[in-house]
């Protein structure tokens, strides 16, 4: 699943792939320019989730509303 995710990543254009020759084979993966700009819209989402994450949570616990 990690494989397949990294080549649609690749394919998408958000991260780089570099293949070492060595023994054993070693491949790195970067963010690309376009990969970059996902840095701020994922930190806003995760500070939206600290923020309101555990309401999210309680409120699916308790199930649908009455």
């Amino acid at each position: 699943m990690l494989t397949k995710t990294l080549r649609d990543l690749e394919r998408d254009g958000l991260v780089a792939r570099s293949v070492h020759a060595e023994v054993p084979p070693r491949v790195q993966y970067a963010l690309t320019p376009l990969g970059w700009t996902l840095l701020d819209p994922v930190a806003a989402l995760t500070r939206w989730v600290d923020e309101h994450g555990s309401t999210v949570l309680r409120n699916s616990q308790a199930g649908p509303p009455r």
